[in-house]
């Protein structure tokens, strides 16, 4: 496991606690000054963010070619594009739309090392919007396989998020299913395959990071 990659483990994702500490704080001093619907506010804040943030261990499946969601949400897109940035060549693509209800922490879909790593930033359109794949704040990751093979995750802002994180750097190695990084609220991952690979999951499948397959190596 990478020492970047323990930045998000625990039953709450580190990048949290600012917003709970914030949001219970606020409710603190709101009720030490009698105001009671500000104080509720910060407390119902405060529980929100602990929920948002929630971050519960996942086991991934043992089988070396199964390749598991990096994000929890709902499939919106399958589909064969060209992405020529990064794998250079026809690629398969499982897009997942992560709702604000949705565990926000990414996981890696396949044992790999950290290749390149880039941010854009962007817009912030609704995740599940053609236009936002290409127009949105993103942090594209590469990942290669032991074998050679890369797949390439990339997490997209969505309307209401404003901060993409990663763990990892460049040369770090991560297990399949471990933690890639978190999107602070609604938002989308891209998952793009070598066109080999076999698609399990249809448009409109709910999938959880880290533990349900998408895709199988062929």
């Amino acid at each position: 496991m990478s020492k970047t990659s323990k930045a998000g483990q625990g039953c709450i994702a580190a990048p949290g606690y600012p917003f709970i500490i914030a949001g219970f704080a606020a409710g603190f001093l709101a009720w030490l000054m009698s105001w009671q619907l500000l104080a509720g506010l910060g407390l119902l804040a405060g529980l929100f963010f602990l929920y948002f943030f929630r971050d519960p261990e996942r086991t991934a499946p043992s089988e070396a070619d199964a390749v598991v969601s990096p994000a929890d949400g709902r499939v919106i897109l399958v589909d064969e594009v060209r992405e020529e940035k990064f794998l250079r060549g026809p690629a398969k693509r499982v897009a997942v739309f992560m709702n604000v209800f949705d565990v926000h922490v990414n996981r890696s879909p396949m044992a790999g090392k950290v290749a390149a790593s880039e941010h854009r930033d962007g817009r912030f359109l609704a995740a599940f919007k053609e236009e936002a794949e290409k127009a949105n704040e993103r942090q594209a990751t590469l990942l290669t396989v032991n074998d050679g093979r890369q797949v390439l995750v990339v997490q997209i802002a969505g309307l209401l998020a404003r901060r993409i994180i990663l763990y990892p750097g460049p040369g770090d190695f991560l297990a399949k299913g471990e933690r890639l990084g978190m999107i602070c609220f609604g938002s989308r991952v891209d998952l793009y395959l070598p066109p080999t690979c076999e698609i399990l999951v249809k448009k409109g499948d709910r999938v959880k990071a880290g533990a349900s397959i998408v895709a199988r190596w062929v």
